[in-house]
């Protein structure tokens, strides 16, 4: 029995919302017999529709929901993982086997409160890592800031930049960016977010084209001696979490390509699992295709190369389990490093379970797998609605030909009477591309005007915006 926990970033480094619908990703890695806890009952409909994929029976996995904390059934309140009577739930499940009968922990997100869970339970030993994550890894691997320091010594090649702990250096770092920055242009980064929700673009020139950027805020500086202290003025709260947390600064890199290579650590060493490719529209990650295609070998090498390097280097300090290294490939076929997620990305179920699981990429003939996120501009109604536009469209996924749309989480509305946001795969033959079968589900739900949304928001209406 494997032990899956469906938490996401601990909101003591990070305030989330609601995680309901991301953390039931975790359905795409369940294997008969495991164990999955999550902070809410699992969506009915995708649970019969994920496992349908997957061939795992209903009946072959035990769910169990954490005692309600902090913030409701929203998001799992890492407290609750050891709550007494919750521990003695996990027990009964374990049966008269106990620990012996857990063969592994996994976790989407590494924290602490999994490691004192593994540690109560007396199966330590099987959650990887679990010293390191028991005393605050995961936030050490998951700093944007500590990144830049790892890719230094690492020797892997990053963008031009600075880690600012206070207001007066962000100061310093900016204008020195700025005065070398060809475009004119510098990318603020909090040291915890991730699709670019967390970095701000600073630009100079308001007429530049920063449609493609992974930036979801965007400011245009004011014109003057005094624009970039005006900024940081007002946005220093924002970056540093209040002060709790260090700033990146780095040169803005126009027209560059968005990869990554994925990688798993273990006690015996790395090894690469897979590389893709992330796309913006309007500032916001739109979709993700792997495996990675149309680059050049120099360019795939270097990728893979540094993907490593950096790997090993978050190995050695304790990290276990996957772990992505974000980089650009520059419009000069140069390859930059960005970040690493060391945790379960965003992309491991797109290319474990899916590209490779169920849709089988390395068969012949050749597949492609792109998860798109639910544009702004769309309505869907609800989780039905969508399977039916599939089958209408002729959009489900087919087992015959190895193509269509497979739905990767729960559509569940994050507020009443709001469209549903989730994002879907779709298989394809990379001969034809997958914009056709796109086109046809943006005909179908394409219906909220683009000018009624800021691309700083998460959904369509009602958020905070930070443009300016």
């Amino acid at each position: 029995m494997r032990i899956l926990i469906g938490n996401h970033i601990d909101p003591s480094i990070r305030e989330r919302g609601d995680m309901r619908a991301w953390t039931q990703r975790l359905l795409w890695f369940a294997r008969p017999g495991d164990l999955l806890i999550l902070c809410c009952e699992p969506d009915t409909a995708f649970v019969d529709y994920a496992l349908a994929h997957t061939g795992v029976k209903r009946e072959e996995l035990t769910v169990l929901t954490t005692p309600s904390g902090a913030w409701g059934d929203r998001l799992l309140d890492p407290a609750s993982l050891t709550v007494p009577a919750f521990v003695d739930r996990v027990r009964s499940v374990l049966g008269p086997a106990g620990a012996g009968a857990v063969s592994e922990v996994f976790a989407l997100w590494p924290s602490a409160a999994v490691a004192r869970l593994a540690d109560v339970l007396g199966v330590a030993d099987r959650f990887p890592g679990a010293a390191f994550f028991g005393q605050g890894g995961g936030e050490i691997g998951n700093n944007k800031a500590n990144f830049r320091a790892l890719a230094a010594a690492a020797e892997v090649p990053i963008l031009p930049g600075r880690v600012c702990r206070s207001r007066t250096e962000a100061i310093e770092a900016t204008d020195a960016l700025l005065e070398r920055s060809a475009p004119g242009a510098v990318m603020v980064k909090q040291a915890h977010n991730g699709a670019g929700v967390g970095n701000q673009l600073l630009v100079r020139d308001a007429e530049m084209a920063v449609d493609h950027v992974g930036a979801r805020h965007l400011h245009h500086l004011t014109p003057g001696p005094n624009g970039v202290a005006a900024y940081w003025a007002e946005r220093w709260p924002w970056a540093s979490g209040e002060g709790r947390w260090p700033v990146v600064i780095e040169e803005f890199a126009p027209g560059a390509d968005a990869v990554y290579s994925e990688h798993y650590a273990s006690d015996e060493g790395t090894r690469a699992t897979e590389a893709g490719r992330l796309l913006y529209v309007g500032r916001r990650l739109s979709h993700q295709v792997v495996p990675l295609g149309s680059v050049t070998e120099p360019a795939r090498a270097a990728l893979l190369d540094g993907g490593a390097r950096l790997a090993e280097a978050y190995r050695a300090f304790g990290y276990r389990g996957h772990l992505s290294a974000d980089a650009l490939v520059l419009p000069d076929g140069s390859v930059v490093f960005t970040e690493v997620n060391a945790q379960v990305s965003g992309s491991l179920h797109i290319y474990q379970a899916i590209a490779h699981g169920i849709v089988d990429i390395v068969a012949e003939p050749a597949r492609q797998v792109v998860e798109y996120h639910v544009p702004p501009t769309w309505a869907v109604p609800s989780f039905a609605a969508f399977l039916a536009a599939l089958d209408e469209l002729d959009l489900a996924y087919d087992p015959a030909t190895r193509t269509g749309v497979i739905v990767s989480m729960p559509a569940i509305p994050l507020a009443p009477g709001e469209p549903v946001q989730f994002v879907f795969c779709l298989a394809y033959d990379p001969t034809e591309g997958h914009a056709g079968s796109f086109d046809r589900l943006n005909a179908r739900f394409a219906s909220v005007p683009a000018g009624t949304y800021d691309a700083s928001q998460h959904i369509g209406t009602g958020a905070v915006s930070f443009s300016s």
